[in-house]
């Protein structure tokens, strides 16, 4: 199994899978005991000199890393195709590799790339407004097409509009995961995650088997946020996990950015907070984002400019002769669209759709330079038919 795995990966993978030992007591261990090879011959005696474990656990770990499966974690990794790499690996996240809570592991299914350094996550709330739905799709998009590596953890609602937004652009994605790589969660969003996958990764530092857990997500957070150079809030409520993620990035000395929302809706209360105490940049473009990032911002507002030596346009291009490919949903949505403006939500009906998937396409369509927004929420056609 030596794709699946590096021998040093082993030891770490042991360590991973003992009961007790989570990753600051791992990084505690490694600063008393030497490299995690050396740290596996130490007995409960020495054990117990680590901070934070005395003599009861120091017993009880010894136990569970003796015992622990890592045999059987191989097979199942390399039945589904899953690598396992470590901290001590060249191809662990540097970003991961920068903040003190580190993964021990990580399963990682597809290839990290270096470019994926150059990361922003997208996070929010699993029951999502129109509104949210359609800024997560549409920064999704933005920010895969500007160059930047799309982070998000597959779930419901502002994750999966994110994702979705990426995957159009044909940019890059990380899902990370808050169960083991075995199964998708939620189920219906293996189409997307297979479809993720082509031009991205899934993540988790679960072990494969592992199962859906409360207690899994903030853990899962923190990866997403130490993943990026800055997270960018869509949607949160008052007590929300995408909070957590941005109190994390900022921890991590990472950007924070929010999309405000509307001043009475509980889906914003989160978002508006951050902002109005100075914890997140308002967003409400893509330059909104680069002009935080210093140098890496510039370097990618710069390769989307044309080259000095490209003759500036004597004329205006000329207009498409044939229509982009489109989803069946686009063209549904399209098809409802008119030459005459209409209201947006009377394409939300006519369409019958579900009205996130209707937003999400209309988003798409403007993308595209098929329709356009016109004051009072309308939406024509532009282009040929």
């Amino acid at each position: 199994m030596d794709q699946v795995i590096t021998d040093i990966g082993r030891a770490y993978l042991r360590w991973a899978l003992t009961d007790g030992v989570g990753p600051l007591t791992f990084s505690r261990l490694l600063i008393q005991l030497g490299d995690a090879e050396q740290a596996l011959g130490a007995g409960a005696t020495l054990l117990k000199t680590v901070k934070g474990i005395g003599d009861q656990k120091a017993e009880a770990i010894a136990r569970s890393r003796d015992s622990a499966p890592v045999e059987a974690e191989l097979v199942a990794a390399e039945q589904h195709g899953v690598r396992i790499i470590c901290r001590a690996d060249p191809d662990f996240p540097e970003g991961l590799r920068r903040i003190p809570d580190a993964p021990i592991v990580l399963y990682v299914k597809g290839e990290l790339r270096p470019t994926d350094a150059i990361a922003i996550a997208i996070v929010g709330s699993r029951r999502c407004t129109i509104y949210g739905s359609e800024q997560a799709r549409r920064f999704g998009e933005l920010l895969a097409g500007a160059g930047f590596t799309v982070v998000s953890g597959l779930a419901r609602g502002i994750d999966a509009f994110a994702h979705h937004g990426a995957v159009a652009a044909g940019g890059r994605c990380i899902a990370v995961m808050g169960r083991g790589l075995t199964e998708i969660y939620p189920p219906e969003n293996r189409t997307l995650a297979e479809k993720l996958l082509e031009n991205g990764v899934w993540l988790s530092e679960l072990p494969m088997r592992a199962t859906v857990r409360p207690e899994n997500f903030p853990g899962r957070n923190r990866i997403i946020a130490g993943l990026a150079l800055g997270t960018l809030v869509v949607e949160a409520a008052q007590r929300s996990g995408a909070l957590i993620t941005a109190r994390l990035a900022g921890e991590y000395n990472r950007e924070v950015f929010a999309i405000p929302g509307r001043v009475q809706d509980p889906m914003s209360f989160g978002t508006n907070a951050l902002i109005r105490d100075g914890a997140a940049k308002l967003v409400m473009t893509l330059d909104d984002i680069l002009d935080e990032l210093g140098e890496v911002g510039d370097r990618l507002r710069s390769a989307d400019r044309p080259t000095s030596s490209a003759p500036p346009p004597t004329t205006a291009p000329p207009a498409p002769t044939s229509r982009p490919a489109l989803s069946a949903a686009e063209k549904r949505v399209y098809d409802c669209a008119g030459y005459e403006p209409l209201l947006q939500d009377v394409i939300i009906q006519a369409a019958e759709l579900p009205p996130g998937e209707t937003l999400a396409a209309l988003t798409t369509l403007e993308l595209k330079g098929l329709i356009r927004r016109l004051p009072g929420g309308l939406i024509v056609r532009r282009g040929t038919a």
